[in-house]
């Protein structure tokens, strides 16, 4: 399945997308809101500005993917890769990040107020400016 047949099986009702193969693929500016992408291969795909609103990522892989701006407000991504992705601006209020690879991924000016990031790896993580979950933001 490539990004055109994804949307149009999103919009035709379409939302479960399970271990779905999208590495690399454009899909800037998209709406999965609400979708199932549980054990997706999406790396370096450009997920730029995306609505991504309560979108089931768990255990997905998302590594160098570019999530910048995007809104991922109560999303699931527990057990994600996220090694590297650029989220830089992303909205992830609400979000679950339950042992979730954050190393090295860029979180500046971020929004995690709310989230869980129990047992998630920050090591390397970007960090300045986020909104952390506790709602300090990070220096």
């Amino acid at each position: 399945m490539d990004a055109s047949e994804l949307i149009a099986k999103y919009i035709a009702g379409e939302r479960d997308f399970k271990a779905i193969n999208l590495i690399g693929a454009s899909l800037a500016k998209i709406n999965l809101s609400g979708a199932s992408l549980r054990e997706a291969s999406l790396s370096e795909a450009d997920l730029s500005q995306a609505d991504l609103v309560g979108t089931n990522f768990r255990e997905a892989s998302l590594s160098k993917a570019n999530l910048s701006a995007a809104n991922l407000s109560g999303a699931i991504l527990n057990g994600a890769n996220l090694f590297a992705a650029n989220l830089k601006g992303a909205n992830l209020s609400d979000a679950e990040l339950k042992m979730t690879d954050l190393k090295m991924a860029d979180l500046s000016g971020a929004d995690l107020s709310g989230a869980s990031l129990w047992g998630a790896s920050l090591t390397g993580a970007k960090l300045q400016g986020t909104i952390m979950p506790d709602g300090t933001v990070h220096e």
